[in-house]
């Protein structure tokens, strides 16, 4: 009862948003044409991270209440559905799974004899969508990086036999590689797909000395028994790529220490060259052979992304759909927390913020005295804290034709706790995008700024990035640095990403986030009015990856 008449007075409040008051900027060539309103996203945020969504994890209960909350704000913005059916929501077959044990894991030299290794100081396992039990034993091989790019003439794998054996690879990639590639190159999963291409029959992996100061081996252990989440094939299994050689176990410098014993590089020589720009590490045979056993719990669960379809009003372009997509779900409950503390993450900027300002934005194209000629497409997704998952699922099977989706624009936690003065345009660049998005931020009177943590692989973390491997042109906005932002982000990633801090007692600035709405508004107006389709640029990497010739996306 508590909970349905908090839920109705909550709701109640929605509908009493105050007028937008944000300011414009003054007079630009041409003028901005939309006035977010501070008070409306205030309003959004207030629902989405309140206590009653317990954290809003995907498939909980909390989940869908949120989901329901962003299907009605679509209706009374008079947004057409665009899901499963002629409904709002896109059903998302879900496959939870988790670490049922702390696994076990040995070594044998060539003398046969077996040495145990100590789960939590020497690895950490990793749980199995496909199996509830995995045993492997297999030789061990050294591998670097795990990187393979012909185009810079680089095959970590060179001169190596890796079929039948577990590869054991460094996380991560070189920091001489540009910063969107390297969040490419150092994607667990692309590492793992090339492991699986050259026979390999799991992954074992190590960080670099810089990624362990960064993210301590110890830290793992505090959530090694947390849900992990695929999205289901039609035939039940969990979509997982480069599923023949799976992700293992992670190993401590301790547990390093004992698999290079002996080799024919020494660790610390490896780690070392591991640390300069070209990262360049030659790979060898280690002289073990590794037995893993591993258990996990498997669950099949259901969630849905929410998608919303504003008609565009060109006869010829309409088909054409510009994607504004942000993330519906944070981390729900903590388990880790101590008794009597704080167990929800509330996830107010992760991302009921992106949230609040995909609805703002809605509004935006709503009140527009000329609709957009493309088709906007609404999107919120499930599955994001779990791996990209819900875009994942709709990238692969949207409910829009899939060869007209133009352009992705992805709202995700921007942190507006500052007057911000410059964002990140990860991955304009790369396509037309690019001249759009300096055209908007213009227009705002925001500067562009290049991406100031590329060690941190952003531009892979975002629900973008599934769209990109899909081949289309796709841009994520970040808060830059400028005007305090960089102290403000990183004390936010020091003291709430992903706790129960991250919640509405946080200083928000809603003049910032009307002003975030704002660009990305323009971001998409300018995409969805422009004459020609936006196209990856010519000989750019991801779009000579994903959009070749021949895909509509593809450089003329």
């Amino acid at each position: 009862m508590f909970l349905s008449r908090r839920a109705a007075l909550l709701g109640a409040a929605m509908l009493m948003v105050a007028q937008p008051t944000f300011a414009a900027p003054k007079a630009k060539t041409p003028a901005v044409s939309f006035t977010p309103s501070p008070a409306a996203i205030r309003a959004h945020m207030t629902f989405l991270a309140d206590d009653l969504m317990e954290g809003r994890e995907a498939g909980t209960r909390g989940f869908d209440i949120a989901a329901n909350y962003v299907a009605a704000q679509y209706a009374l913005l008079g947004v057409k559905p665009a899901g499963d059916n002629g409904a709002y929501e896109q059903h998302v077959p879900l496959l939870a799974y988790k670490n049922a044990s702390e696994g076990a894991f040995s070594i044998a030299g060539p003398d046969g004899k077996a040495a145990a290794l100590t789960f939590g100081e020497d690895y950490l396992p990793m749980a199995q969508a496909q199996a509830a039990e995995v045993t492997i034993t297999a030789p061990l091989v050294f591998v670097g990086y795990g990187l393979v790019a012909p185009e810079r003439g680089r095959d970590d794998y060179a001169g190596l036999d890796v079929k039948g054996k577990i590869v054991v690879m460094l996380n991560g990639a070189p920091s001489g590689l540009q910063t969107e590639e390297r969040a490419h190159f150092g994607s667990a999963t692309v590492k793992r797909e090339e492991a699986a291409r050259r026979g390999a029959v799991g992954v074992i992996n190590l960080s670099t000395t810089s990624g362990e100061a960064r993210r301590p081996f110890a830290r793992g252990l505090t959530g090694y028994r947390d849900w992990r989440m695929t999205w289901r094939e039609t035939n039940g299994q969990g979509h997982v790529r480069g599923v023949a050689a799976p992700g293992l176990l992670s190993i401590s410098p301790k547990g390093a220490a004992k698999l290079f014993a002996g080799a024919p590089v020494a660790l610390d020589a490896a780690l070392a060259a591991a640390e300069t720009p070209d990262g360049l590490v030659k790979g060898f045979d280690l002289p073990f052979t590794a037995a893993v056993a591993l258990k996990s719990e498997i669950e099949t669960r259901e969630s849905r992304n929410v998608v919303g379809l504003i008609e565009g009003r060109d006869p010829r372009l309409k088909a054409q759909t510009i994607i504004l997509s942000a993330h519906l779900d944070h981390i729900g409950l903590s388990t880790h927390a101590k008794d009597g503390a704080d167990k929800i993450n509330n996830g107010a900027l992760d991302n009921a913020s992106g949230i609040a300002t995909l609805l703002e934005v809605a509004r935006g194209f709503r009140d527009a005295k000329t609709k957009p000629r493309r088709s906007i497409v609404l999107l919120a997704l499930t599955g994001e804290e779990k791996g990209l998952v819900g875009s994942d699922y709709f990238a692969n099977t949207p409910t829009v034709p899939k060869a007209d989706i133009a352009a992705d624009v992805n709202l995700d936690m921007p942190v507006l706790l500052y007057p911000f003065t410059d964002v990140v345009a990860f991955g304009a660049d790369r396509s037309t995008l690019g001249p759009a998005v300096a055209r908007a931020a213009g227009r705002v009177g925001v500067a562009l700024s290049p991406d100031p943590l590329p060690e941190e692989g952003l531009f892979t973390r975002s629900d973008h990035y599934r769209f990109v491997e899909q081949g289309v042109p796709s841009v994520f906005l970040m808060t830059g640095f400028q005007n305090g932002g960089e102290k403000a982000f990183k004390d936010f990633l020091a003291t709430h990403y992903h706790k129960p801090g991250d919640d509405l007692t946080q200083p928000i600035d809603y003049d910032a986030a009307a002003k975030f709405a704002l660009v990305n508004y323009e971001i998409a107006r300018e995409l969805a009015d422009a004459p020609a389709r936006p196209v990856w640029k010519a000989g750019d990497f991801f779009g000579g990856r994903f959009a070749p010739a021949g895909h509509p996306s593809a450089a003329k």
